[in-house]
């Protein structure tokens, strides 16, 4: 047998070398069967038979076979030869129909495609062409053994082999937005694919399609090396991609050919940086104001300068001092009532009418402590009723994105027609120190491979995918035990699936996650090297061919994942570069889930699942066997480490606030003896006021929990921080105000606390007005957080100021009676024997501001220095301001050493591809006529402007577009899908199901008959009926080997119509550029919608299409980032809404004063610019975190800044600078005590918070504010209003000139009288004697006088 089997394969190879190669004639005819050396092929593997023989002319039906699968051979008939029989055509047509499916959408590419096959199978010089060089006995079903070809060289120049190679590279898969050429290149893919490694593939008989092996020889056009000899290289015309075909079929479209496209200008480049001169336009802007204002401050000085010399020079030659009736000398002039200005007057009765009126309010409040207090509980206690309904809103969603914004109302279109966009898990795995290799492969020769791709951790990563999947937990939603495939996503069978239908990408997928498929290895013969192959081969050619149903090695395993959809690359692994898949850094597995809605059930198994998938991955990181160092998250993952950060955090803001508690019950206290201490203290006082502060927040809490306005974390942690700033201020004020007060003779405590009352809470009234109004107009704003948070602070604000002038007044009138009975605090029963002193106490910071710090703070070259420096302060800020950054990165929201941060990490370092992003279409376009089919595919015959085409050419500049990626399209794969050249579209001509769809899985037999015509110009188009009728079984068709066009999975989601069969709603999803922070997803959302809109635009031109219908980009990310857009403009609006009242109520409460209502309105704007510059420095972004902030700065600013000004606008001191000084002296201390010694402990407490939210936009932003607000109110200011500051008011000094000469003359007359007395007394034997007056007497004259003087103050 041995003798035997060498003598035949000796003859073989004498005849095969001995073969000739003239025209005319060809090397093989008809077919022998099936190829014995070659299996588990897709289409059965039929080779011809050796027949070295002429040309056969072709007639009857074997012409019209020949002129439809091979038309450039048709010479018309009768003219026609070739060496193919009707069978060979046959055959043919079936293995080019594969192939077709996906370059049917050029068909110059198709053409050139079937032109290389038919040359080599059918060419009437095929001798000429091809050299056989293998043959073998094959046994036919009837008669004898034949010798079949299974083996031979094909000869072409490389002039058509390029050009047909050219026609074909650039060709789109739809479905995927990869290129056809990819899955017909085998491990070179699309980047490394050339001609010859295209051709390769082609002639591998290992590629499941080819029946035999080919090897093609490209040779260049006059080279003959290594031809045989008569055999000439065909050098046929293949046809390029924009040009048509003989058989009429059109150019192919710009997506699938360069040279189709029209010239389009790239996009504009991106805005430069705004320059002057060459340098920075905002710092040259800067620099100049700040020349300006230095310049006009120190013309300023130098104007007064030389007014005060004049003036100094008058007052020497008209000095007189005039004196009183009472000889005493008067250092002012005195005031004429014709002097006094409206303003002056008007100024006067505002202050005049609050005194009197929250002296007598104050007066009652005190009188009758208890019942206030009581009534006071009662109506906080109503309000905070509500919270039993509170509600808390956690979903970043509702807090940053506005109901009626666009990108709210485009995701509730989006998750109303399709499905929400499923729920990612996802782990990220690396592998750090272990050795890379090279592994030198039979087929794709020598690759890097790094050492995180290894057997043994891919086996690893498999065991811990089965472990995932296979979870089970009890569901009280479901009332039984529910596991993956409850919730998960299954695109190819949603109704019912099983484990496997579940979407799991992840490598193992390429083995069908199958431990055996792993294992399996063989050995392998190509190019008559043996060589063994592996897993390694296999995942080579997967991770280049992911579409793949078959790879190239005789392992024969498919690429496909178990659920039946391909895995990308970009979503197996991570970490490489240039497609070297192979040398990855990063494994990557994502377990998708649907998205249910929250009030849906399977909502709450979803969040179940993903808790015990949690579990699972943590435990396996604590696994000290665990190879892998990985970073992982769930959907749940952001918001419960936001609720985790919050409730761990709780703990630093009970300190912050306890810290607050002790500074204010410490600072009220009066220490002028160490006998007193516990008499003095004012420890329940300050428990009162921060008693009043809770109440005030809980009041207003509960008040819109009543009226149904959710509630969030950030009011929880603002708003008491805001209102115990306004409210201890206001606390310090008073009750300082108090201590520094004696009681007037005759006084009762409950008048001297109305009298005190009634002078410091108009002052009061303009921070808590000013600040109420300012919040309630800033909840004009649209951005939920923005809008609720401002809401609960200024009713918090009014209602601690409503609870101060009542309840707190109470528990001063209390403390009060207490500390006059020298009764203990705490210790009620003891009391003390030492009295308290008469003396007013002043404490220390008074004494000091008055003595030390005022007098340096207004010395004249000290106020140069401060002005000078505040001015530099605010030009540099507006620099600073112009290069805030805009944005908020997902992963501040995140606390230190949360999992997420990792991942975070990860993501960005290994991920190579962005997220997903849809261009939605609503209702109002005709999809079903051709126009509107034109208007949005991207192949043949498509517009050039066309939906899709667009996306393309925005993917062609992905630094300016963010698009990696273009869009998918199920009208360019439902014509492809149509198409009568490939299997998919067939119908039933037998059986019960005649006249319907049949899947190309179905026998040829069942289903002859094709839906569609082939068109005569080769683009295809369907009728409106057959578009209605076909679309439905397109969408339901599982893609299979025999048809990859199929929609469901890719499509079924993706197009909806209504009952009337009308498209309502479909989306076309691309991919965006890897997007690392909030800059990158604003500007990516940005560009998308430009693009929607030019693409909106475009569509609304076809006929019949609505003026309304409009196409817009979504992505999940939409709603978080599109208020980045708009930020800026929006925080301008709200923070300008609140410096608005400041000035009004400010000029309102001073009697119309506009220079004092400027001043303040100056200093606040400044405090909030240099907050902002602050803010560019230190890293802080500008979110909206930060506006809520700024917005709380200028609350705060008005305690810092509106008590001086009032204090400043009041005082009769006759120079600006003293004026100054006792503002600074008398409200610079209870401020300086009041507002920046309460918050900055608080404040300094956060720093030890965990989140960085808290860290950054809570200790940082408001240690910023704070720190600004007290060198602007307690340096800045007094400087500015000692040069800038109003006039004395003359009303005032009227009134006190009134008061004055009033006392003179009660002291005159009682001298006269008393001098009448004693004249008496010597005429007492002749008179009758009378008594002196009694003190009552001289009291009640005192009252009489000054009830007197009030009437006059109250007449003028």
């Amino acid at each position: 047998m041995v003798r035997v089997a060498a003598l035949i394969t000796f003859l073989a190879c004498v005849v095969l070398s001995e073969a000739l190669h003239e025209p005319g004639y060809c090397a093989f005819y008809e077919e022998c069967g099936l190829n014995p050396s070659v299996g588990g092929t897709l289409i059965p593997p039929i080779v011809p038979c050796l027949n070295y023989s002429q040309a056969r002319p072709i007639l009857g039906d074997h012409y019209k076979k020949l002129q439809q699968v091979c038309p450039m051979l048709a010479q018309g008939e009768g003219n026609t030869f070739a060496c193919c029989s009707i069978k060979q055509l046959n055959s043919l047509e079936t293995s080019l129909t594969l192939s077709k499916a996906v370059l049917i959408r050029c068909p110059s590419c198709a053409d050139n495609f079937a032109h290389l096959h038919c040359i080599t199978t059918c060419s009437p010089n095929q001798s000429q062409i091809v050299k056989v060089t293998k043959v073998m006995n094959v046994t036919q079903l009837v008669g004898n053994p034949k010798e079949a070809v299974v083996g031979y060289q094909a000869f072409l120049t490389t002039n058509f082999a390029d050009a047909s190679f050219q026609s074909c590279k650039n060709v789109r898969i739809p479905a995927t937005g990869g290129f056809a050429i990819a899955t017909m290149c085998g491990r070179y893919g699309a980047k490394l694919c050339t001609p010859q490694r295209w051709f390769d593939f082609q002639g591998d008989s290992s590629n499941g399609l080819a029946p035999l092996d080919i090897d093609f020889q490209l040779m260049k056009e006059g080279d003959t090396t290594g031809v045989p000899e008569g055999v000439i290289p065909y050098n046929g015309r293949a046809l390029g991609c924009n040009e048509t075909t003989p058989s009429g079929g059109e150019a192919c479209s710009c997506q699938d050919c360069q040279e189709s496209c029209p010239s389009v200008p790239p996009p504009e480049p991106p805005t430069p940086p705004f320059t002057l001169l060459g340098i920075d336009g905002y710092l040259l802007i800067s620099i100049i104001l700040l020349c300006l204002l230095v310049l006009a401050f120190l013309t300023y000085l130098a104007a007064c300068e030389k007014s005060k010399k004049v003036k100094d020079e008058e007052k020497g030659r008209r000095k007189k001092k005039s004196k009183d009736q009472n000889s005493n000398e008067i250092p002012q002039q005195a005031i004429h009532p014709s002097e006094v200005t409206c303003a002056d007057k008007n100024s006067l009765a505002a202050q005049a009418f609050l005194s009197s009126l929250f002296r007598a309010w104050g007066t009652v409040m005190a009188t009758y402590p208890l019942m206030v207090l009581l009534l006071s509980a009662v109506i906080v206690a109503v309000f905070a009723a509500g919270l039993k309904s509170i509600e808390l809103t956690t979903d970043p969603v509702e807090l940053w994105s506005a109901p009626n914004s666009r990108a709210r109302q485009e995701k509730e279109f989006h998750d109303t027609h399709f499905d929400p966009f499923f729920r990612t898990n996802q782990l990220i795995l690396t592998a750090p120190g272990r050795e890379g290799y090279i592994y030198d492969s039979l087929l794709f020769g020598p690759q890097n491979f790094s050492g995180l791709v290894s057997k043994d951790l891919i086996i690893e990563l498999l065991e811990l995918q089965t472990r995932i999947q296979q979870i089970e937990f009890w569901s009280e939603d479901l009332n039984r035990t529910a596991s993956l495939k409850d919730v998960c996503f299954a695109p190819l069978n949603p109704s019912n699936p099983s484990l496997t239908d579940c979407a799991v990408n992840s490598l193992p997928q390429y083995f069908q996650n199958s431990l055996d498929n792993i294992n399996a290895k063989v050995n392998m013969t190509e190019l008559g090297v043996t060589k063994e192959v592996d897993w390694r081969d296999h995942l080579i050619y997967c991770l280049n061919s992911p579409l793949s149903f078959k790879d190239i090695t005789d392992l024969g395993m498919s690429c496909m994942a178990d659920y039946g959809a391909p895995v990308f690359s970009f979503l197996a692994v991570g970490g490489y570069s240039n497609d070297d898949f192979t040398n990855a850094e990063a494994f990557i597995m994502t377990f998708s889930l649907n998205n249910y809605a929250r009030s849906n059930p399977k909502f709450n198994v979803a969040m179940q699942w993903e808790s015990e998938f949690l579990k699972i991955v943590q435990d396996y990181q604590k696994n000290p066997a665990a190879n892998f160092t990985f970073a992982y998250m769930a959907e749940r993952s952001l918001e419960d480490e936001i609720n985790r950060t919050t409730a761990e955090d709780i703990p630093i803001f009970m300190i912050s606030y306890a810290v607050i508690f002790v500074y204010i019950a410490v600072a009220l206290g009066e220490y002028s003896s160490c006998k007193r201490i516990l008499v003095d203290s004012k420890f329940l006082v300050g428990l009162g006021g921060i008693l009043v502060v809770g109440c005030s927040v809980l009041s207003s809490m509960g008040f819109y929990s009543w009226i149904g306005i959710p509630s969030s974390l950030v009011i929880l942690q603002v708003v008491p921080f805001l209102v115990l700033a306004v409210g201890a201020d206001n606390i310090f004020i008073f009750v300082l105000e108090y201590q520094r007060d004696v009681r007037r003779p005759g006084e009762k405590r409950e008048e001297q606390i109305g009298r005190v009352l009634g002078n410091v809470a108009p002052s009061m009234l303009l921070c808590s007005l000013s600040e109420s109004v300012c919040f309630f107009l800033g909840a004009l704003s649209t951005m939920p957080a923005v809008k609720s948070f401002a809401l609960y602070a200024a009713l918090a604000v009014l209602m601690d100021f409503v609870l101060q002038m009542t309840a707190f007044v109470a528990l001063m009138s209390l403390d009060a009676r207490r500390q006059d009975s020298n009764r203990c605090e705490l210790l009620c029963c003891v009391k003390v024997g030492k009295e308290r002193s008469n003396k007013p106490n002043e404490g220390f910071l008074l004494p000091f501001m008055r003595k030390f710090y005022a007098p340096v703070l207004l010395h004249r070259f000290t106020r140069v220095i401060v002005m000078l420096v505040f001015i530099i302060m605010l030009c540099g800020s507006l620099y600073l301001m112009f290069n805030v950054t805009v944005g908020l990165d997902q992963e501040l929201a995140m606390p230190k050493g949360s999992y997420m941060l990792d991942y975070f990490q990860y993501l960005y370092k290994y991920f190579e591809v962005g997220a997903p992003v849809y261009f939605v279409t609503k209702k109002g376009f005709n999809f079903t006529s051709v126009e509107g089919m034109n208007a949005v595919c991207s192949s043949v015959g498509c517009d050039q402007f066309s939906l899709a085409q667009k996306i393309q050419y925005a993917t062609n500049y992905p630094e300016r577009s963010y698009l990696g990626i273009p869009a998918n399209s199920w009208v360019d794969d439902f014509i492809d899908w149509l198409n009568p050249g490939s299997k998919c579209c067939r119908l039933y001509t037998l059986g019960p199901n005649a006249g319907n769809f049949c899947p190309a899985n179905q026998s040829a037999f069942l289903c002859g008959r094709k839906c569609m015509a082939t068109p005569s110009d080769g683009v295809l188009r369907p009728t409106v009926e057959q578009f209605n009728r076909f679309l439905p079984d397109f969408l339901g068709n599982r893609p299979d080997l025999q048809c990859s066009k199929g929609g469901l999975g890719a499509y079924d989601k993706a197009v909806v119509r209504d009952e009337g069969g009308e498209i309502i709603a479909s989306r076309f999803m691309a991919y965006h550029t890897p997007l690392t922070n909030s800059q990158e997803f604003t500007a990516a959302l940005l560009m998308a919608r430009e693009l929607a809109d030019n693409i909106t635009k475009g569509m609304r031109k076809i006929p019949g299409t609505s003026p309304d219908f409009e196409v817009f980009p979504y992505t999940v990310t939409n709603v978080f980032y599109e208020q980045y857009l708009t930020i800026v403009p929006e925080g301008l609006f709200s923070i300008s809404l609140c410096l608005l009242p400041t000035f009004v109520v400010c000029c309102l409460l001073l009697g119309l004063d506009l220079r004092s209502g400027l001043l303040n309105l100056l200093t606040i704007i400044m405090i909030v610019v240099d907050t902002v510059g602050v803010m560019t420095l230190w890293g802080i972004d500008y979110n909206a975190v930060a506006l809520i902030n700024l917005v709380t700065a200028v609350g705060i600013s008005v305690e810092f800044v509106s008590h001086m000004t009032r204090s400043f606008a009041l005082s009769i001191k006759p120079t600006h600078v003293e004026r100054a000084k006792e503002a600074t002296a008398n409200m610079g201390s209870a401020v300086f005590a009041g507002v920046a010694m309460t918050n900055l402990p608080g404040i300094l407490v956060l720093a030890f918070a965990k989140a960085q939210l808290i860290q950054i936009f809570f200790f940082r932003l408001n240690l910023v504010i704070t720190l600004l607000g007290m060198a602007h109110g307690l340096i800045f200011l007094p400087v500015l209003l000692s040069y800038f500051g109003p006039g004395v008011n003359k009303a005032v000094l009227l009134q006190e000139q009134l008061k004055a000469n009033s006392k003179a003359n009660d002291e005159l007359r009682m001298r006269n009288h008393v001098k009448q007395v004693y004249d008496n007394l010597s005429y007492e034997e002749n008179e009758v004697k009378g008594d002196p007056p009694s003190p009552s007497d001289a009291s009640r004259s005192s009252e009489f006088t000054e009830k007197q003087w009030e009437d006059k103050i109250d007449h003028f």
